[in-house]
């Protein structure tokens, strides 16, 4: 071969390389509900895609959207990446009733801690039992909330003071337990407590501390009432996942990056980011004076007693399912406890 064929064979070679090399880059799409300014794309989703990025050598981008900006429900993001319209995304489990039913148990009345413990128990649990929920995608993290909580119109110091009220809830499980309780449940995701606040349709809502800056809940409503011991009233779960044909696409590189960048110490560090937000959005409530209370040991027992029946019947309708609940709920309660150090 002549010199001009040597040079030519070159450039040819160095080019063909380059595009193999641009081929395996990636831009991943990722979507979720909540303002981008939120705790959690704040504090976990974007310190998650900027460590993939740069442990990738920026071969793995990220987009993100928040806020729903690509279109959908929240209710739709489970399936959004499933059928690969996006290819990342943050989602409530709750927000699509009767698909996770196993998952459920993370929900029920006086189960979860704080928002690191739980998020890692729960991680654990879904690894022991209930990966098959997760068919057709990539599982990167589980996680919940911490301590959910009532910020009312008017203050409730008992349980009586429920009665009549309507409270969102924010999944099948937590509005059960407010029926039970004496409310009248109003079903709605998050993004959607602000205007109904603001207009009235609902008294009060419950979510955690983490998210109340977001839709603006000490501003709207001035009572907050919480509870004694180390179990919150109630916490949402939530999910990180991936279209599993994007994964499955990667170079094996590529895919060990995303790896290491799953499991349980993802879920750590998005529930860190919730214990985080609580902190914060207290503060918020604090700092604008309004009535902050937490019901005493005893006030506590009444409501842990009256919601009693919402974990029975989750148990009814998991025997329905062929499902061992009080098997399932046995075991979040001992990972709970475990991780909390109880």
């Amino acid at each position: 071969m002549n010199k001009l064929g040597l040079i030519l064979g070159g450039a040819l070679a160095a080019m063909m390389f380059a595009g193999a090399a641009a081929a395996q880059d990636v831009t991943l799409r990722l979507h979720q509900f909540l303002p981008a300014q939120a705790a959690i794309p704040k504090m976990a989703i974007e310190p998650w895609a900027k460590a993939i990025e740069e442990q990738s050598g920026g071969r793995i981008k990220f987009e993100l959207y928040p806020a729903m900006q690509l279109g959908g429900t929240p209710a739709s993001l489970f399936d959004q990446a499933k059928d690969g319209v996006v290819d990342v995304v943050w989602v409530v489990l709750g927000y699509t009733p009767g698909r996770f039913p196993k998952s459920e148990v993370f929900e029920l009345p006086f189960l979860i801690t704080n928002g690191e413990d739980s998020s890692v128990a729960f991680q654990k649990y879904i690894d022991e039992n209930a990966m098959d929920e997760f068919a057709g995608v990539k599982l990167i993290a589980a996680h919940t909330h911490g301590p959910g909580l009532f910020h009312t119109a008017d203050p409730i110091t008992r349980l009586e003071d429920l009665k009549g009220m309507k409270i969102r809830g924010g999944s099948r499980i937590i509005s059960d337990m407010l029926g039970r309780l004496g409310a009248e449940p109003i079903g709605m995701p998050v993004p959607q407590v602000t205007e109904a606040l603001s207009k009235g349709v609902i008294n009060g809502t419950t979510i955690p501390w983490e998210v109340t800056p977001s839709v603006k809940v000490a501003e709207l409503v001035k009572n907050h009432t919480g509870f004694s011991g180390a179990h919150g009233l109630y916490s949402q779960t939530f999910a990180l996942v991936m279209n599993l044909d994007k994964y499955n696409s990667l170079p094996d590189d590529l895919k060990a990056i995303i790896d290491a960048n799953s499991g349980i110490e993802v879920a750590r560090k998005f529930g860190q980011a919730m214990d985080q937000g609580d902190a914060v959005g207290l503060k918020i409530a604090q700092d604008l004076g309004n009535n902050i209370v937490t019901l005493d040991e005893a006030e506590t027992a009444r409501w842990k007693e009256a919601a009693q029946p919402t974990i029975d019947q989750w148990f009814a309708d998991m025997e329905k399912l062929g499902i061992d609940g009080k098997a399932l709920y046995a075991r979040a309660t001992e990972l709970v406890n475990t991780e909390s150090g109880l």
